[in-house]
């Protein structure tokens, strides 16, 4: 093995990871090389597993025993775009003012990865009696295919963590949940005709409409009945429509219409039995009157994304451990997801706690201050010191 490279700050490895443009929607080839090239200079294996067009990939290192158990400190490096927004300077080049490195991702959440790459010499270092994984995902972003797709390589390879540390910005508090989703796109199929005679064509905006009024109605009654579980805000599920289309012009029935929608779910609450609601009222109140005038008609439900949430038990050891990392005597639930809910399904017990604040994240001039990062550096040398012989 190699000795190891000369070692960087975290700041200085989060400049060069937020110089890759990794949103979500192009390759993140050229940051997996940078780490890959990192990792060989510090003597570190590791696993690589792409998607299915090769252009997107997972790496998955292991310091210390080259065997399950251990911890995993797990961070995805896609971002959300910056297309329109007001950036005062360029999102790919990492600006250091009054504590605060600025840049896209630098919150959300190369922070965390950067944190876990300065650190890589330091743990290589150390006679580590169970192993140190790293995990560096694609697509969270976009549904957590990364995550999905490494966990599908860990049952292959048979090297899985004991536990899972997931460094979404949480400020370096421990939360121990979060909420599940499911997005659902809602596809109506009418029937065209002249406006004048809206009898003998089936208006498919008209009629999407309906469906949209039960679910702002269903909105309040989740708000009104629950289930409630405390620590969320909202302590509820709740449900949400983001887009709306249909139609053409004005004198036109509208043969088609479509919209997007989802659901936040407190962990226990089933979104299916939430969508089945929907289905049901569709069926009955809706589609009868659609089939009357041509059988061709009615609606499509297509689920887009369904996140698992995320429930640690309070007396986890996991959580223990946390809390005693970050001195932290609190926990917390959070309503955004994480890939921590995948593994947790996959029989990992996971965590979130990483540095940085979510009001940052995706946000123009997002931003994580030095502070932040200088925390999570001590968080990562204290777990260190626990899995050192």
């Amino acid at each position: 093995m190699t000795g190891p490279a000369a070692c960087p700050s975290t700041a200085e490895m989060l400049e060069r990871l937020v110089s890759f443009d990794t949103t979500s929607r192009n390759s993140n080839l050229p940051l997996i090389g940078f780490v890959r090239d990192w990792l060989d200079a510090n003597g570190v294996p590791y696993r690589v597993s792409t998607d299915a067009t090769g252009q997107k990939a997972n790496v998955h290192a292991i310091i210390g025993p080259q065997e399950s158990g251990g911890i995993a400190l797990s961070g995805h490096v896609d971002t959300v775009p910056v297309d329109g927004q007001a950036w005062s300077g360029d999102p790919f080049m990492l600006r250091r003012a009054n504590g605060r490195l600025t840049g896209r991702g630098a919150c959300d959440m190369k922070g965390f990865v950067a944190a876990c790459l300065a650190a890589v010499p330091d743990l290589r270092a150390r006679t580590l009696t169970r192993p140190v994984h790293l995990f560096i995902t694609y697509d969270e972003e976009v549904g957590c295919y990364g995550a999905q797709r490494l966990i599908v390589d860990m049952a292959e390879s048979g090297l899985r963590p004991a536990l899972c540390i997931v460094g979404e910005p949480t400020g370096m508090q421990p939360v121990l949940a979060h909420k599940g989703k499911l997005n659902l796109r809602v596809a109506v199929r009418g029937l065209p005709g002249h406006s004048s005679n809206p009898a003998r064509g089936v208006n498919a905006v008209q009629c999407a409409g309906e469906a949209l009024a039960w679910i702002a109605a269903e909105a309040r009654r989740l708000t009104r009945e629950g289930p409630f579980e405390d620590g969320f805000n909202p302590p509820h599920t709740t449900v949400h429509v983001g887009t709306v289309r249909g139609g053409t012009i004005l004198n036109i029935i509208p043969e088609h219409a479509e919209f997007v929608m989802e659901w936040r779910n407190i962990p226990g609450d089933e979104p299916r039995a939430h969508m089945a609601r929907l289905q049901a009222f569709v069926a009955e109140h809706i589609e009868p009157a659609m089939h009357a005038v041509h059988p061709g008609t009615g609606f499509d439900f297509d689920v887009q994304i369904e996140l698992p949430g995320l429930s640690l038990s309070p007396d986890h050891d996991l959580t223990a451990l946390v809390k005693q990392l970050t001195g932290s005597n609190a926990t917390g639930k959070v309503s955004y997801g994480t890939e921590g809910g995948y593994y947790e399904h996959a029989a990992i017990p996971a965590i979130v706690c990483g540095p940085g604040h979510i009001a940052q994240a995706h946000q123009p001039d997002e931003w994580i201050a030095q502070s932040e990062l200088d925390a999570c550096d001590a968080f990562i040398r204290r777990l260190a010191d626990r899995l050192t012989a």
